[in-house]
């Protein structure tokens, strides 16, 4: 029997107490009322999940645009849950931290699969790292964004299986993660996909899709999602992918961010997975206009500015060669930590 969103697993547990509906009811008003600011948010969702609604509504993260606010069915929500579970093979008593913001999906995710799968859900604030979390502390399941993986290398053996999102996974991180004794693995999908909706293990080329889902794409190459228990409709996206066959796909890079440089289109995320083991700070690649090739590349590095040694290039074709570079103090961000191009390009003035 599918299990309905009204109900709550009767192995599920929060910080090791086992809670019903109404002990869950009292957990939200105690962290509305005394909580930290990240008890505060999770107190509000379980306030939302347990009203009489049967949606949920939410922003977008902004990321590749304005945030927007989208209704979700909560049910929906469960059986994206049991997918997830399915995937990773997650059984009731399995232990799952959330460390992840809960006024976004994925941190609201992760309470719906604990009600949902019956995990046991140690809660912890947000943060870039995760140097609190105590040594003794084992766990199943985790859901990470690259910088967390990234400042909490020396803490991700605690995790059995461990899921990143939000941003794609570098060439350096991805390198640090074969060297981890748990399974890593880079998520796909937005919230409009209720998180994500396939994933592929960080020593794989491609992305699995999860329960229920099928993939097509549309004439520019980007992915078109079919997933009947998210959406009534097709999810089409601006990612330009390759589809091995029916279950699998390769992200290349997002449809509003290739650069048509004298006619020939790159991709920045693969230009900067080139340029990854080179540089040590922060970077992004972008396209700007140019009056001879329509676009030019540009390499932007958050830091102080030194000498660039040329060999950095060595393996790039020659229109993904910068034709500029550029330093700033700090990057623009948005609020859930991934870094504002078009906000940080500005204020450099292209």
């Amino acid at each position: 029997m599918i299990p309905n969103y009204k109900n709550i697993h009767n192995r599920f547990k929060i910080n090791g107490f086992h809670l019903d509906k109404e002990a869950l009811f009292q957990l939200a008003y105690s962290f509305i009322k005394e909580g930290e600011i990240f008890e505060k948010e999770i107190g509000e969702f379980l306030l939302d999940w347990l009203d009489d609604s049967d949606t949920i509504q939410l922003m977008t993260s902004g990321t590749t645009g304005e945030p927007k606010l989208i209704t979700l069915e909560k049910q929906a929500m469960v059986l994206s849950a049991i997918a997830t579970a399915d995937f990773f093979d997650l059984h009731p008593g399995d232990k799952a931290l959330l460390c992840l913001p809960t006024r976004y999906i994925a941190g609201k995710m992760m309470l719906v699969r604990a009600f949902t799968i019956g995990l046991e859900l140690d809660i912890m604030p947000s943060s870039s790292h995760l140097d609190n979390l105590l040594p003794q502390n084992v766990y199943d399941f985790v859901a990470l964004v690259p910088m967390q993986a990234q400042q909490s290398l020396s803490k991700l053996n605690q995790f059995k299986k461990i899921i990143i999102g939000g941003a794609p996974v570098s060439t350096v991180l991805s390198e640090a993660l074969q060297n981890i004794k748990g399974e890593a693995y880079e998520t796909y999908g937005m919230t409009e996909t209720i998180t994500h909706i396939a994933a592929r293990k960080i020593d794989e080329p491609t992305f699995k899709v999860l329960l229920n889902i099928t993939i097509s794409t549309d004439d520019r190459n980007c992915l078109i999602i079919s997933a009947p228990d998210i959406s009534s409709t097709p999810i089409v996206t601006n990612d330009i992918v390759e589809i091995s066959n029916k279950n699998e796909f390769k992200w290349l890079g997002r449809f509003d961010n290739v650069i048509n440089s004298a006619g020939v289109k790159l991709f920045p995320e693969q230009i900067a997975a080139k340029l990854a083991s080179g540089i040590s700070q922060r970077f992004f690649i972008a396209g700007v206009s140019d009056e001879t090739l329509g676009q030019k590349v540009v390499l932007v590095i958050e830091g102080e500015e030194y000498t660039i040694d040329r060999a950095l290039f060595k393996n790039l074709d020659k229109y993904e060669q910068p034709k500029e570079i550029h330093f700033v103090p700090n990057f623009y961000m948005t609020e859930t930590n991934k870094i504002n191009i078009k906000k940080t390009l500005s204020k450099i003035g292209l």
